[in-house]
């Protein structure tokens, strides 16, 4: 049971003051009272605790970019070509696309295993 969930069921069985919950539960009287609003809104399950993940990421790279950085690399090295994330990047701004960082190409590349590791060698 969640913190929040204890705070308010004490409160509305009168066990505890809003005050004495927030010293005894190490929260702000007006933690408190946003959680009895939404308790009286909507019920328990709404004094849970909310993710903080946001709900979209605008500037996140579109799917068909990620999909023409997949094709550029198996095109270029199909033709013997250099195909790496600076050469992809030149593609993507030629063919009009809004090409994203060589760091994040490298990303894309890594997770559709692309790219063979080659550890570093022994000095």
């Amino acid at each position: 049971m969640s913190k929040n969930r204890v705070v308010v069921l004490k409160i509305i069985a009168k066990e505890l003051t809003i005050s004495a919950a927030a010293e005894r539960y190490g929260v702000s009287r007006r933690h408190i009272h946003r959680l009895l609003a939404r308790y009286r809104d909507n019920g328990l399950d709404a004094v849970d605790p909310r993710p903080r993940r946001p709900h979209s990421n605008p500037t996140a790279t579109t799917q068909l970019v990620r999909e023409r950085v997949v094709e550029l690399r198996l095109e270029l090295t199909a033709q013997g070509l250099d195909a790496g994330p600076l050469t992809i990047a030149w593609h993507l701004e030629r063919e009009g696309h809004r090409p994203p960082s060589t760091s994040t190409i490298r990303r894309i590349l890594h997770t559709a295993g692309l790219i063979t590791p080659e550890p570093r060698k022994r000095p």
